[in-house]
């Protein structure tokens, strides 16, 4: 058995328009278990199927606590085994070179050959 913490990002900001996230415990069981605390890092994309769970404990001091967790059934390891996540710089920067590379990539014409008068009504158009 072996235990993790999922954050998931909320779809909205707070009222300082910062990002929050909610911060899940997940329990895992047998050779699931292992996988998990074997390849999961800090970070790392996963994706959790299981059902919630709900108990509660006195702790030393005679206070009630509550515990609510996700007991999984299948943990999804959604990244290529052996990358690491990358840092938040590092993931700008990698759609800032995906934009520039798919804007560099856009087909332009060869030679004036490709282009061609296109013979359209004035009917046919929506002005």
């Amino acid at each position: 058995m072996t235990t993790f913490t999922v954050a998931v990002n909320r779809t909205f900001k707070n009222q300082q328009g910062e990002q929050e996230a909610d911060f899940i415990n997940c329990v895992v069981w047998r050779r699931q278990a292992e996988n998990v605390a074997q390849y999961l890092n800090k970070g790392s994309l996963v994706g959790v199927e299981g059902r919630i769970q709900t108990r509660n404990y006195e702790d030393n001091e005679g206070v009630r606590k509550f515990i609510v967790e996700i007991v999984a059934d299948s943990v999804q390891f959604l990244e290529p085994k052996g990358t690491t996540p990358p840092s938040n710089n590092q993931q700008n920067n990698q759609q800032k070179d995906q934009k520039s590379s798919n804007y560099n990539q856009t087909k332009k014409p060869s030679n004036d050959d490709d282009l061609k008068d296109i013979d359209i009504a004035d009917d046919d158009l929506p002005f």
